[in-house]
């Protein structure tokens, strides 16, 4: 397999046990490479810098520099790999910090192996790892933390086009770039490409970012049937 073809993976955690689990599970998979390993957020910067993973796996609470501190400092980096959080509780209020902080979604860390490897290749694809549902109730805490109003929040949305704006409702949905093309009879690749456009417009990292301007703009259809 080609190098350009394999997904370079990097974990962060301070339990030794979980990090050599992932990187067996995940080294399993011929299509994904674990390329380095750190204990402590304070490490996810310097590994970064040096191995250039496409998506980090870092769990939420560490001792010394979190996972929220650690995936503000690598987000703020020169093309940062996708972060992927991992934690013990689905409504972990510090998931709902990172995925602000600009990481693309989080993990449970008893997720089946048979799905750990796909959420990696899902991440790395450019879609967020959040499904419908958790999708509704984040949008719903960051609603309710942060009320406000499209015109003095996000005057960005003036600059989307029409279809760039249904690209918007579709991921403030939490509609994947295939379900999307699906609903707006578009390949995939144009759908990416809309997104990227739409992450350059409103000044956004991921589309969880996205999503919460989607909706506290009425944009998302959060009704939307996720299996169309």
């Amino acid at each position: 397999m080609a190098d350009d073809d394999v997904t370079r993976v990097g974990l962060v955690d301070d339990d030794s046990l979980v990090r050599a689990g992932l990187a067996m599970i995940l080294g399993a998979d011929p299509a994904l490479e674990v390329v380095c390993q750190g204990n402590d957020g304070s490490e996810a910067v310097t590994l970064v810098q040096k191995h250039r993973p496409d998506v980090l796996l870092m769990d939420v609470r560490m001792p010394g520099l979190d996972g929220i501190a650690a995936t503000k400092a690598v987000s703020a980096l020169p093309n940062p790999p996708k972060i992927v959080m991992l934690t013990t509780f689905d409504m972990d209020e510090y998931v709902f910090q990172a995925l602000e902080a600009g990481a693309s979604g989080f993990l449970l860390k008893d997720t089946p192996p048979q799905d750990l490897a796909r959420a990696v290749h899902v991440v790395a694809g450019g879609d967020a790892m959040l499904s419908p549902t958790i999708t509704r109730r984040m949008l719903s805490h960051f609603s309710d933390a942060n009320p406000g109003t499209r015109q003095d929040r996000h005057p960005g949305l003036d600059q989307l086009t029409e279809r760039e704006t249904e690209v918007l409702g579709a991921v403030g949905a939490g509609l994947s770039n295939a379900q999307i093309g699906m609903r707006l009879f578009m390949s995939e690749a144009t759908v990416k490409a809309h997104v990227s456009k739409i992450f350059a417009k409103l000044d956004c990292t991921n589309r969880v970012q996205i999503a919460i301007i989607a909706h506290e703009a009425g944009l998302s259809d959060l009704d939307a049937d996720p299996e169309m």
